[in-house]
């Protein structure tokens, strides 16, 4: 079966002012679309990725061509960010159990996002920030382009528990320049009833 573009969950300028309309119009309907389109051509090539779920395919991605991690990577990065993103004022909070959580393992939730927007500002060029799951604690790591710690070839394996796109067609529309400014907006669109499931998923 073929990977499909996942509609959006709200309208394409329901996440303004932090994210603009058309910035949403490109990202997911030209960007992302590319990445289910090349993925598709990828798999349709070699039978023996054909039926795999594409979890599966990102895990061994080592051995896999180089269009599977890229437009795999791409595909599964941006279908969980639509999800992790909601409407100011419809994302609900962080749970006791995650607050907890962030307290424990990364100083508290100032620390948190501080050192999780260092991560997203810090990376080089394309990529992502990342919230993960790994070993009973949590912890803030990136990769670059459309790597993601499913990967067998990320620094930091884990479960994702958030993540932010850092590539510039996910703010240059906006911010220009001004990835900062982008990832202090991300905040007041984060959909933590999404992050508190992955969480509470990812501990079992």
């Amino acid at each position: 079966m073929a990977f499909t573009l996942p509609d959006l969950p709200y309208a394409h300028d329901a996440l303004e002012p932090a994210i603009d309309k058309a910035t949403m119009e490109f990202h997911h309907g030209k960007h992302h679309k590319t990445y289910v389109d090349k993925l598709n051509e990828a798999v349709d090539k070699d039978d023996s990725l054909k039926d795999r779920a594409l979890e599966d395919l990102l895990a061994h991605v080592s051995k896999l061509p180089k269009a599977i991690r890229n437009n795999g990577g791409g595909h599964w990065n941006h279908s969980l960010f639509w999800e992790l993103l909601a409407p100011e004022g419809e994302g609900g909070e962080p749970s006791e159990a995650l607050a907890a959580q962030i307290d424990r393992d990364l100083g508290g939730m100032d620390a948190f996002k501080e050192a999780f927007n260092e991560a997203g500002a810090g990376q080089f060029g394309s990529g992502w920030a990342w919230l993960i799951w790994k070993d009973g604690k949590l912890k803030v790591t990136s990769t670059p382009n459309q790597d993601n710690p499913l990967m067998d070839v990320a620094d930091e394996r884990g479960e994702v528990i958030l993540g932010a796109d850092v590539w510039e067609h996910a703010y240059y529309l906006k911010y220009q320049n001004r990835r900062a400014d982008y990832l202090k907006a991300f905040w007041s669109v984060v959909n933590w009833n999404k992050v508190n499931a992955l969480f509470d998923a990812a501990r079992g």
